[in-house]
């Protein structure tokens, strides 16, 4: 029987090869896009966590601190003293920037560098991969160089961003100032551009005198590292603001950083496979109809019901076979040349660097080849029960075949209903996955409910056009109003495509219409400087003292706020949060872009300092759970004092929150929300503080960030050549326009959505090469029928006028319908997936023109290919094959 079956199969491909080889290119398609965004983003992460592991290495336990300032370096005394140690490595981690040394320091590039202070006499045993290489820069490697207090070591991406080899000359910033360095050799290590040197020279020229960010500990042979970590804490040995941290941290950090945007990409990159599952209905449902004599005839000579259901879905399992596996070697095709192109970045910002080596999640492949399989399978299916139900002996006799009565609307509007449902659930770990289920439920729903849609919408037009009656008009008509079954395969891939590219269009417009509007507020002044390119550098590129004064009376400038971003890590897997310092006044929400009313300041009794109020960005609200009213607790303490202070004690400040972690109270400076801000920059959430308030609490007066306000009638060109001469060639600034920021602002908005109308544009090519595949088919197909028209007088014209009209009905239908459905999808994806992905919202903007656009494009090309197909099938053959019923 199997043997048979495939034989009726392989009959089938050959008599129509175009058939299934459009479904199989759908299905390829889906998957190519699906797959290749997973190996992308397995081999971004992959690099990343290689790289990590070679600077971390492999140690038994890490000690980290919360914070950039680190702690106190007396733990590593009392570690070395403890028993069950064997070894500890200390670690200073900075974030800063370098540039060559040469005579004009102004015209040197800058390049952000991660600097690493290491104890090269025990750094080998745990993290090998930081272990200083020098360089043979005489007639021997200088051995002794590791120690030096001069000496940089670097790897290979520091050397080729900064375009240095061993014996050049290298500057890299302190808070102080640039520091002076000779590059003595390299190291091991990948990954983004970075800098060893030993940790001795590290606290003394870069401010951390007393400071280091982590201990690497291996332990004794046979020591549980679980339980002793544990009864180190139990003895209190364990200071505030140091936890155990896990080897995988910062590799979870970047995971969650970028989490949602693969997710979403991932999804998006289905988008393809999912209208080519509409696709194979379309043209399973076309070949059903079109085969019915003949599956009636097997069915008379004995072919079970239930064998002809097997045999459309074995069919539909090869094209899903060979799609699958077409998709998966284009997919990797696809991936390895975005990472030679792109790098794992795409477009999101995420994984900026080198292109990684192309990584094979085997799991994740075999996952995207079982949807192409499923995809063609589940689209195949309820063709394939149609015939099933088939009845073979009033087929043959023309008397009977698929079922053409009026489809039931109960299953369209339950599963509506449930997307409805689905959109209002909460997301499961983060992650929109009952959005996602929403949207998948209303695409199918809205497809199932193509019929009754068509019954519905081409009678309206036919009685529209009642006044009319030009015979071919009428005709056509006619044949669209009662050939539903034809109708259904035709509309069903133009509503999925059309539904899911105006719901991605209308997304894309609404998120890009709110970060316009939130530019107006977010950048007020004339002009910004700021004082390195990285925020991430921030923390040793600062102006020095009374620079602000000076810029405030540079000609030209009316008046200057100045402020400064700094990392507050409230959760270790979590990115950090911003803590942003700027001058709020009473009225914070004529600087910041506020979300609801703002709650009054608490009253203070006289002579006692006012509660600390801060504002809170809708992401870090939506993260952390935070509402306006509630009290929390910022992790920043007396250690960010000005560079220099030696009058700070340190340990007084640990022992405090020591303290007030013993009577029940976390560490930490409580403060009031006291609003909720919009705030699209910082995806994982930022705090807004009084620059007065941060300066009580800290006494860190320094700044990072000028905007500027200027007079009218002052040239921004002036202004900023006056600002570069007030700065010198030691203080290289950072100078945008309003203008520049806003157009920067944009084009990397377009360039994160890149891929996404890609994805976009696929979906819609998918769609109109099975349209337009369908439209063939059946044109082609009814040749007879055309014969039959021309003997009853009928010209050449006329049908292909009548083929063009009835076309436009059914895809005007579609539109409508897709149109509807798209929106109705976007009002999920705006409200529901992007709050629970990003934590942003956003107002729902519908972009009318690119809308009609889409829907004109479907239409047109639908009609053309329908008329094109007609020219084929309308001439003298089509009136010789009436004489095969003669």
């Amino acid at each position: 029987m199997w043997s048979a079956l495939f034989s009726l199969s392989l009959a089938e491909w050959r008599h129509h090869p175009w058939r299934h080889g459009v479904a199989l290119l759908a299905v390829a398609l889906g998957v190519a896009l699906a797959s290749s965004v997973q190996l992308i983003n397995a081999s971004a992460l992959a690099e990343f966590s290689q790289a990590l592991r070679a600077v971390n290495g492999q140690p038994d336990a890490v000690l980290a601190a919360d914070g950039r300032e680190g702690f106190d370096d007396a733990l590593y005394a009392r570690l070395a003293l403890d028993e069950a140690v064997a070894l500890v490595s200390p670690v200073l981690d900075i974030s800063s920037q370098a540039r060559r040394d040469s005579a004009q320091p102004a015209d040197s590039p800058r390049s952000a560098l991660r600097i690493v202070g290491i104890d090269a006499l025990k750094v080998a045993s745990v993290t090998p991969g930081l272990m200083p290489r020098p360089a043979a820069l005489g007639t021997a490697p200088e051995r002794l160089s590791v120690l030096a207090p001069d000496a940089v070591f670097l790897n290979p991406t520091a050397l080729a961003a900064l375009a240095v080899a061993p014996g050049d000359a290298l500057q890299l910033q302190s808070a102080s100032g640039w520091q002076h360095f000779r590059v003595a050799g390299t190291v091991a290590a990948g990954g983004a551009p970075l800098a060893v040197i030993d940790i001795a020279a590290a606290q003394a020229r870069f401010d951390r005198t007393g400071r280091l960010s982590r201990l690497d500990l291996r332990l004794l042979p046979g020591t549980d590292a679980a339980s002793w970590q544990a009864g180190f804490v139990q003895a209190g040995a364990l200071p505030v603001g140091v936890r155990w941290a896990a080897a995988d941290d910062a590799v979870q950090r970047v995971s969650n950083l970028s989490r949602a945007y693969r997710v979403n990409l991932g999804v998006l990159a289905l988008v393809a496979l999912l209208v080519g599952g509409f696709l194979v209905y379309s043209v399973v449902s076309l070949s059903v109809a079109q085969r019915t004599p003949s599956l009636a005839l097997l069915g008379v000579l004995g072919l079970a019901a239930r064998d002809r259901r097997r045999l459309v879905l074995m069919e539909s399992a090869v094209v899903g076979s060979l799609g699958s596996a077409l998709g998966l070697a284009a997919g990797a095709g696809l991936a390895a040349l975005a990472l030679r192109l792109l790098g794992g970045d795409l477009g999101g910002g995420y994984f900026a660097g080198g292109a990684p080596t192309l990584a094979w999640p085997v799991g994740a492949l075999a996952a995207c080849g079982a949807l192409g399989l499923a995809a063609a399978v589940i689209g195949a299916w309820w063709p394939a029960r149609q015939a099933e139900r088939l009845s073979p002996a009033l087929a043959l006799k023309g008397l009977g075949g698929l079922h053409t009565g009026r489809a039931p609307i109960w299953p369209a509007l339950a599963l509506l209903a449930g997307g409805v449902v689905l959109a209002l659930l909460p997301p499961v770990g983060g992650l929109p996955l009952a959005a996602y289920a929403a949207v998948a439920a209303l695409l199918a729903g809205g497809v199932v409910l193509v019929p009754a849609g068509v019954q519905t919408l081409i009678p309206l037009l036919d009685r529209a056009l009642a006044g009319a009656r030009h015979p071919v008009a009428l005709l056509a008509l006619r044949r669209a109003r009662f050939a539903r079954q034809t109708a259904s395969a035709t509309v069903s891939g133009v509503v999925a495509s059309l539904a899911l590219s105006v719901a991605i269009t209308v997304m894309v417009a609404s998120f890009r219409g709110a970060v316009v509007d939130w530019l107006d507020s977010a950048l007020p002044a004339d002009l910004y400087a700021r004082s390195t390119p990285s925020a991430a550098a921030a923390d040793q590129a600062f102006l020095p003292p009374g620079f602000v004064e000076l810029v405030a009376r540079l000609p030209g400038v009316d008046r200057v706020s100045a402020s400064r971003q700094v990392p507050l890590q409230l959760r270790p897997t979590q990115p950090a949060v911003v803590l942003l310092t700027r001058t709020l006044g009473a009225d914070p929400a004529a600087t910041l872009p506020m979300l609801g009313a703002v709650r009054p300041p608490s009253p203070t009794a006289p002579g006692q300092a006012g509660e600390l109020g801060v504002f809170v960005s809708e992401p870090a609200a939506a993260i952390y759970g935070w509402q306006v009213g509630d009290l929390i607790r910022l992790p920043i303490t007396e250690a960010a004092a000005q560079p220099g202070d030696t009058s700070r004690d340190t340990n007084r400040e640990a022992n405090a929150d020591t303290r007030a972690a013993s009577l029940g109270n976390p560490p930490g400076v409580p403060a009031r929300v006291r609003g909720i801000w919009r705030d699209y920059a910082r995806q994982f959430g930022a705090i807004a503080i009084d620059a007065a308030d941060y300066r009580r609490l800290t006494g860190d007066a320094r700044v990072n960030d000028l905007a500027l306000w200027l007079k009218p009638g002052a040239a921004p060109a002036d202004v900023e050549a006056a600002l570069r001469r007030t700065a010198g060639p030691d203080l290289p600034l950072e100078l945008a326009s309003t203008a520049s920021l806003r157009a920067l602002s944009l084009r990397i908005f377009d360039r994160s959505f890149a891929v996404t109308f890609y994805l976009q544009t696929v979906a819609i090519a998918v769609g109109l090469v099975g349209v337009a595949a369908s439209l063939s088919a059946q044109v082609l197909a009814r040749r007879k029928e055309f014969g039959l028209l021309a003997h009853l007088g009928l010209t050449r014209r006329q049908v292909i006028a009548l083929v063009g009209a009835e076309a436009a009905a059914w895809l005007l239908a579609g539109s409508l319908i897709g149109l509807a459905l798209g929106v109705a999808m976007a009002v999920v994806l705006v409200h529901v997936v992007n709050p629970q992905s990003f934590h942003w919202t956003m107002p729902l903007l519908l972009p009318v023109d690119r809308l009609a656009a889409l829907a004109g494009a479907v239409l047109l090309a639908g009609v053309a290919t329908a008329l094109w197909s007609a020219r084929r099938a309308a001439g003298r053959s089509a009136v010789l094959a009436v004489k095969e019923d003669w």
